[in-house]
């Protein structure tokens, strides 16, 4: 390897016929007992015709695995930590004769990784910031589970957020019309037509237009069964006549719900109710919590390491090489992100080592476990069997791109509850609106 320069070098390798001659023999052999050729029997064509028809493409093709293997050693023993892959020097290495040839020289530059700073002391301050759950924030999450699990009645006049059943034709002859026509009044754009609606009890009717209402023909087109494209062409008036009015009513709060939402016999009463509520609230703010001191802990690490200066040319011409179809221009947009990102890599692997961090496959698991609960309950499944999000999470990572990602996530998680024994950590209460501006 030459001098190291800016972080830039170059590997020579030379191979000479003991490098390869032995595995190109094993190569023609075994291409002779395959070899189908007019008159020659499966297995008796003569060596010196197969050399003759295959012989360059068997030593192009072994002298490229053997220069793979030479290359991947010499960094391997060398202990380098290299950027990107070695790149073919273009100007130095010649044009390979494989008739006349017999020892070949190439020729590669590499980038190596900087050492970067990232080692923290005490006199590092960040600031965790713990969001206080508030008795409202409380009352409007078991607000939402009632409403989740509320149900729909028949109301006795219409409200801006029922649903509202009835017939509609368009006032002309031949007009459009249709039974059993839905109307969402919340929905509509225009106040006063809107107005019209509320009040309304059973068999009224109203007269007005649906595309000035709504001002979308997808509205309209839904509420007459018309296609978008007539529903564009409408100006005329429509009368509606009320058939039923459905209301939203929220659930009651007592056992029944209780039992939906944490399981039978988990709830003594609303107190507990309300109390399983505030420290799942806590949970989930305590989890946004965390993410945000891991943004903390790797902008003040970042931050260390913004000095650090990386082979950018090396860097640019790896990336058009790997991306054939990038634009110089496109890379040029690119690039400053790109950079970002290999240094952020580049001082997680350091850390890793620094901090003796391991990423076990049980951390992968529970993690993977992690994400496929937190997607349930998105869906308002908050006791999911352990089994089946088992079994979720194992499908999960065997998507390779899945399985990257949790990996990454959890390396960094590990990283940032190191630093937080490291650091020096002050924490701070502040109220949902406050943290939400941090990420302003």
């Amino acid at each position: 390897m030459s001098e190291v320069q800016n972080l830039q070098a170059q590997i020579t390798l030379v191979m000479q016929p003991e490098d390869y001659q032995e595995q190109v023999e094993k190569e023609i052999r075994q291409l002779r007992q395959k070899a189908q050729i007019p008159g020659f029997r499966t297995g008796n064509v003569p060596k010196g015709l197969i050399r003759k028809m295959y012989g360059k493409n068997v030593l192009a093709d072994v002298i490229n695995k053997e220069l793979g293997t030479a290359l991947q050693k010499y960094v391997d023993e060398q202990k380098l930590h290299i950027l990107g892959e070695p790149l073919p020097n273009e100007e130095q290495n010649q044009k390979v004769d494989l008739e006349f040839d017999n020892t070949f020289t190439f020729v590669f530059d590499i980038a190596l990784a900087p050492e970067l700073d990232t080692k923290m002391t005490a006199k590092n301050k960040v600031t965790y910031y713990r969001v206080k759950v508030t008795d409202e924030m409380v009352t409007n999450q078991v607000n939402n589970y009632a409403d989740r699990y509320g149900s729909y009645g028949d109301a006795d006049e219409v409200a801006e957020n029922d649903i509202v059943r009835g017939t509609i034709k368009e006032n002309k002859e031949d007009g459009i019309s249709k039974e059993d026509a839905v109307i969402y009044p919340r929905y509509m754009k225009d106040k006063k037509i809107k107005k019209q609606f509320i009040g309304l009890k059973k068999d009224g009717t109203v007269t007005f237009n649906p595309m000035k209402a709504f001002d979308s023909e997808t509205e309209v087109a839904s509420l007459l069964g018309i296609d978008k494209e007539k529903a564009k062409e409408l100006t005329s008036d429509f009368t509606f006549t009320v058939t039923s009015i459905s209301r939203h009513q929220p659930a009651a709060i007592d056992a029944e719900l209780f039992a939906k939402i944490y399981g039978e016999n988990n709830i003594k009463d609303e107190a507990d109710f309300r109390e399983h509520v505030r420290q799942e609230i806590q949970a989930n703010m305590d989890q946004d919590s965390e993410y945000k001191f891991g943004l903390d802990v790797k902008e003040a690490l970042m931050k260390k390491a913004e000095k650090a200066e990386l082979p950018k040319d090396f860097l640019r011409r790896w990336i058009k090489v790997n991306n054939e179809k990038m634009t110089d221009e496109e890379i040029d947009k690119n690039f400053p992100q790109m950079i970002q990102e290999l240094k952020w890599q580049l001082v997680k692997d350091q850390l890793l080592k620094q901090l003796d961090i391991k990423v076990e496959k049980e951390d992968v698991e529970a993690y993977a476990k992690k994400v496929a609960r937190m997607q349930f309950m998105q869906y308002g499944l908050m006791h999911v069997d352990d089994q089946y999000l088992d079994n979720f999470a194992q499908e999960m990572l065997k998507k390779d791109d899945q399985l990257r990602g949790i990996v990454e996530r959890v390396a960094e998680e590990k990283i940032y509850e190191a630093e937080k024994k490291i650091m020096k950590v002050e924490e701070k209460e502040v109220s949902q609106e406050e943290f939400n501006k941090l990420f302003a």
